[in-house]
């Protein structure tokens, strides 16, 4: 695989990341509306899966997908499945930009996790990274008001749900393979669905499926662009360049369905970016052994 370090690579792949997340929030939000969201849900794992399939047998077939971790992958699709229906849920409830805001508390919530159970180091810079996405999420939710709507609250819980799912990701990766992690992901979600989704199944009408194909496709290979962006670029440079979703997002909302985005949600917002940006300074005893 290609690994040359290129910023104009890696800012292709992410432009195909930030198209991709673009499109399943629309997406999803005209899917859920007519269709139950345990279904979509279902749907999205077995579609996705029948596409990971040929990435799959070209790594080496099932046999490359054995792990001696499958508690951990338990739990944590467990965790994810849930955040998942709540970020499909929260876009049918509030505007896409502030679903997207919410959600980029993620890795705040993940830097507090790996520092409890992972044993990464709290620096002032994490430190003031949550923070700030606190004070953030305070200022879009603004809980003293009577404005708080039921899915800011949904959004939230999906962000802290992802980001204890990214937490668990990080220790996967210390012994498991990208391609091994999504191919779990989706066996596994398949199977926590499948009661819920026979439950309440309908068969949906012929143009509903268009909207879960793309869901499918768009939810399966953003990660892939993420990847080979990781690849030809340092974190540093990748992961900013995702805070472009957030004012995106804001615009795909106006354009399309009108949606207006108050002062408060702006700023709290860019509380939020900017604690992210803090967070991928580099750890000092980190770059001192990388000098050394």
């Amino acid at each position: 695989m290609d690994r040359t370090q290129s910023k104009t690579l890696a800012a292709l792949w992410m432009a195909g990341w930030l198209t991709l997340m673009l499109i399943i929030a629309i997406a999803g939000r005209e899917a859920a509306r007519e269709i139950n969201l345990f279904q979509l849900m279902e749907m999205r794992s077995i579609l996705g899966f029948l596409m990971l399939y040929p990435l799959i047998r070209a790594a080496g077939g099932f046999g490359m997908m054995k792990t001696k971790r499958l508690p951990l992958y338990i739990a944590r699709n467990l965790i994810h499945y849930g955040a998942q229906l709540g970020w499909f849920l929260a876009l049918t409830l509030i505007p896409i930009g502030q679903v997207v805001a919410i959600e980029f508390t993620m890795p705040i919530w993940t830097a507090i996790l790996a520092a409890s159970f992972l044993g990464e180091r709290m620096t002032v810079w994490k430190i003031t990274a949550i923070v700030l996405g606190i004070v953030g999420v305070v200022m879009i939710v603004r809980p003293a008001t009577s404005e708080v709507n039921p899915g800011q609250l949904i959004a939230l819980a999906a962000a802290v749900g992802f980001g204890i799912a990214v937490a668990m990701v990080k220790s996967l990766t210390r012994t498991e393979q990208p391609l091994a992690i999504m191919f779990w992901m989706l066996v596994i979600q398949s199977a926590v669905g499948l009661f819920p989704a026979l439950y309440v199944w309908q068969w949906p009408p012929a143009h509903l499926w268009g909207w879960v194909v793309i869901i499918a496709f768009c939810g399966t290979f953003s990660h892939y662009c993420m990847a080979r962006a990781m690849l030809h670029a340092d974190a540093t440079v990748v992961i900013p360049m995702d805070f472009l979703r957030v004012p995106l997002s804001a615009a795909a909302g106006w354009l399309i369905y009108s949606e207006r985005l108050d002062m408060f949600t702006v700023l709290g917002a860019a509380l939020i970016l900017t604690g992210n940006l803090l967070n991928l300074k580099p750890n000092p005893s980190t770059k001192a052994r990388a000098q050394g």
